[in-house]
């Protein structure tokens, strides 16, 4: 006999935002759409929850997590430091496909996201499901939900289906795309873009 899938529920269903931040608060892991590609998420503040992440991607856990936060001000404090620059790529591109590397603060030092302790990666997503989720438990790690070295499938089932085992929710909000974001580390001096995404380097050189 096949074993039962994870639950199901809608990104429009009105009790999504309810279940899956009880998954996560809980330790659990969740598939979850972005404005990018699907998300496997897990509370980075919650001992031991992101472990889940690598495993169910089979993905090295020297690789780092990134954030998705509610708004600016939730990303702020998880940043040691915040230039007039990013503060101006905050305000254009957020909430929207562009994820900012920088130093920690030390609020957001004990967050387990792999990797290093020193730098966070931190996206506002342009999803208010997702905001109103990070608003409701803090910033979620979330990286995209597929078996590392894999395309990331676009649709829910598929994307729960790929992972390395089963997983607490999986959150279903439609075909999703296929580009993921822009990554740039502003650690770095000066600060340079890591990963091409939906956000070009000429963009953020001229602000627009």
């Amino acid at each position: 006999m096949t074993a039962p899938g994870p639950p199901v529920v809608a990104a429009t269903d009105p009790g999504a935002v309810d279940r899956a931040a009880a998954v996560l608060v809980a330790g659990g892991t969740v598939v979850l759409p972005t404005d990018t590609v699907y998300g496997l998420a897990a509370l980075p503040a919650r001992p031991g929850a992101t472990g889940a992440l690598f495993r169910l991607k089979a993905r090295a856990a020297d690789q780092p997590l990134a954030v998705l936060v509610a708004d600016a001000d939730q990303a702020v404090a998880l940043l040691a430091h915040v230039s007039a620059e990013v503060r101006g790529w905050m305000e254009r591109w957020w909430p929207g496909a562009l994820t900012i590397v920088g130093a920690r603060s030390t609020a957001a030092l004990d967050l387990e996201l792999g990797a290093g302790p020193d730098t966070i990666g931190i996206r506002c997503p342009d999803l208010p499901f997702l905001r109103e989720v990070a608003a409701r438990v803090g910033p979620i790690a979330t990286t995209s939900a597929n078996r590392s070295g894999e395309p990331t499938p676009q649709t829910a089932a598929e994307a729960a289906a790929s992972l390395d085992g089963p997983v607490g929710l999986v959150v279903d909000g439609g075909p999703a795309g296929t580009l993921a974001s822009t990554v740039v580390d502003t650690v770095a001096s000066p600060w340079r873009v890591l990963r091409v995404g939906a956000v070009s380097e000429s963009d953020l050189r001229s602000g627009s």
